[in-house]
């Protein structure tokens, strides 16, 4: 029945685009869509890449997703980390997950992202 996952949803709070496209578009490295003219109206910005899609809506009493969160496979996984850390992020470790690295960092509204290593480490 269900053959995939089309995309996740994140909240932000109104106004928060520029910073939602400077973490995901830039730092990221995935693409901003642009979103169909009947929901652009909406706010929020979406961001896509492969078989990976990210959309932010504007939530009006947003309040940042501090355990539920999408996990990320990073195939450079360590630049990554350090391009997050020289941005100012910071990375919360934690234990690898089937022989792969992973770790953690806040968006920059405070919604938990997870990254973990596509290369087997152990």
């Amino acid at each position: 029945m269900i053959t995939g996952l089309h995309h996740v949803q994140l909240a932000m709070p109104e106004a928060g685009e520029e910073q939602a496209r400077e973490f995901y578009s830039e730092l990221l490295d995935i693409p901003e869509r642009t979103k169909p003219a009947t929901l652009q109206s909406n706010g929020g910005c979406w961001f896509e890449k492969e078989q990976v899609r990210v959309h932010l809506g504007i939530e009006r009493d947003f309040r940042p997703a501090k355990k539920a969160h999408p996990a990320f496979q990073a195939s450079d996984f360590h630049n990554l980390m350090e391009k997050l850390k020289n941005a100012g992020y910071r990375i919360q470790s934690a234990e690898p997950l089937d022989h792969h690295s992973r770790f953690f960092v806040n968006d920059p509204f405070g919604n938990r992202i997870e990254f973990i290593n596509a290369e087997s480490e152990f």
